[in-house]
């Protein structure tokens, strides 16, 4: 690849997907949305999974390891997640079935996220706060599904709450990465780490 050649930066689109669909998972986590329905399976599987694998494949020909792993490797959760749903016979109940696999499955993405937020150090402040939540809701997730605690009650809203703001911080990040490149400066700063300048374009996650 010549050196003059310009890509995307994929990162945009990654996060934009797994914000929102985090958001929308976590509404119902919280009981704004009372059933999980095919709102939030359609953006599970067609935005969380599959826009964000293709993130990945975009990261992979930038050379980005971490950016082609999370992101491979999130919207395949996605995907996996739904298609657990739908195997499980129950989704047209509006609610996630609560099973010990279901909570092993949350406990071992707990702990991926876990190694792979020590990876943030290197990238910027919110970066690090979106995996740091991560991997707190991925754990408090686990713990829900293993005490059958279900949606809008107790610790179920409070992994919801902290879900949104994983969200959020994700989707703020997006367009951060995305104003600052088409504005050449930091429109939104996103604090990056070991970075002299003001704004530098991101070459990485």
């Amino acid at each position: 690849m010549a050196d003059d050649v310009k890509l995307a930066n994929p990162a945009v689109l990654g996060l934009t997907c797994f914000g929102l669909t985090t958001m929308l998972l976590n509404l119902h986590n919280v009981g704004i949305i009372n059933d999980f329905d095919t709102a939030i399976m359609g953006l599970g599987f067609f935005v969380g999974g599959l826009a964000q694998v293709i993130a990945g494949i975009m990261e992979y020909r930038k050379g980005n390891t971490f950016g082609t792993t999370a992101f491979i490797a999130y919207g395949t959760f996605w995907i996996s997640l739904v298609f657990a749903v739908i195997a499980s016979g129950r989704w047209e109940l509006g609610t996630l079935v609560h099973t010990e696999g279901l909570a092993w499955y949350l406990l071992l993405w707990g702990i991926f996220t876990l190694f792979m937020t020590f990876g943030t150090f290197k990238v910027n402040r919110v970066l690090q706060f979106v995996f740091v939540t991560l991997t707190v809701l991925f754990f408090l997730l686990a713990i829900c599904n293993w005490a059958e605690i279900a949606a809008g009650e107790g610790l179920m809203v409070v992994s919801g709450i902290i879900g949104l703001f994983t969200g959020f911080a994700a989707l703020y990040l997006a367009m951060a990465e995305n104003l600052n490149e088409m504005f050449g400066r930091t429109v939104l700063p996103i604090w990056p780490m070991g970075e002299k300048e003001a704004y530098k374009r991101p070459e990485d996650l």
